[in-house]
């Protein structure tokens, strides 16, 4: 027997195995850009439900002073299927009484920045964004 066949890959950790999980799991995560400033996120929700799960993490981000919306969330599906056919169906779509704009989330395009630079972009804004708290 060779050695490399008592490997329980399964429980294997690596760098390249949690970078792909990570990877994996922002596949179903869509960007929204475009959304009024009315627009929460039970409303965000429920016109993207229809698609597929959502999970839990749905959200409006807002300005931390004011708590105003900025126009912009993350909708985030259990499937990249489901998040695919969103994608197809919603951008350009009448939502809120805005048309939005639909974006696979920063992990699955190529073009966009690595994730360092992304964390470093987001700690640095971290103290003027937060979801918001209004329903």
């Amino acid at each position: 027997m060779h050695w490399l066949s008592r490997i329980h890959y399964h429980s294997f950790t690596s760098p390249l195995h949690g970078w792909l999980m990570w990877w994996r799991h922002s596949c179903t995560q869509l960007f929204v850009g475009g959304l009024s400033y009315d627009t929460n996120e039970t409303i965000l929700k429920d016109a993207f439900e229809k698609y597929g799960e959502v999970i839990e993490a749905v959200k409006v981000i807002c300005d931390r002073v004011s708590g105003k919306s900025k126009g912009y969330g993350f909708v985030n599906y259990t499937a990249e299927q489901a998040a695919i056919k969103a994608l197809n169906e919603m951008n350009g779509q009448l939502l809120d009484g805005r048309n939005i704009r639909l974006h696979r989330a920063d992990g699955c395009r190529r073009e966009q920045k690595s994730e360092k630079s992304l964390e470093i972009k987001e700690a640095e804004g971290k103290e003027n964004i937060s979801s918001c708290d209004h329903d």
